[in-house]
């Protein structure tokens, strides 16, 4: 069977130029094209585009695909770890220095997200929030005594029932 490819290597089909739509083929060749878009962080009408058809199309045929997208960033970067130590297992040396540089670069990350994890931290936790009055209430009550600025003079004599 002969095969016409475009210029960017995708398949020409039969019916071009003929009358109606041909249905939309799923390949294993597209869904690995949207899993390395997804991995990149491309939008939906992104890579509808680069596979040639609609988001609409996109989310009908490739919805599990679509649900993997805040894994397939892991996944692809795993997939480097494991490729580049076969060949560090192999006995390449450049691929030794390449698998000690992208474990650097993978420390450095998993060290800025336990800084900026200890950062949102609270240090002592939150207790119910006040309204004005209460907060009003709660600062004219500590207004007075020795250590402030009006001594004595604000601490009341007596306390009335209510």
């Amino acid at each position: 069977m002969d095969v016409n490819f475009d210029l960017f290597g995708n398949p020409v089909r039969a019916g071009h130029g003929k009358r109606g739509r041909p249905t939309f083929e799923v390949t294993p060749e597209k869904s690995n094209k949207i899993r390395l878009g997804l991995a990149l962080g491309w939008s939906n009408e992104r890579i509808a585009n680069a596979i040639a058809c609609s988001p609409a199309t996109l989310k009908r045929y490739f919805r599990a695909e679509l649900q993997e997208r805040l894994m397939a960033r892991d996944q692809l970067e795993l997939r480097r770890f494991e490729l580049v130590m076969e060949q560090a297992n192999a006995g390449n040396v450049g691929a030794i220095k390449e698998l000690g540089r992208m474990m650097e670069r993978n420390d450095s990350v998993l060290a800025g997200r336990r800084f900026d994890d200890a950062q949102s931290r609270p240090t002592e936790p939150k207790g119910k929030p006040i309204g004005k009055k209460e907060a009003a209430q709660l600062a004219a009550e500590t207004a007075g005594g020795e250590d402030s600025l009006w001594g004595d003079d604000l601490t009341p004599v007596f306390t009335r029932p209510n």
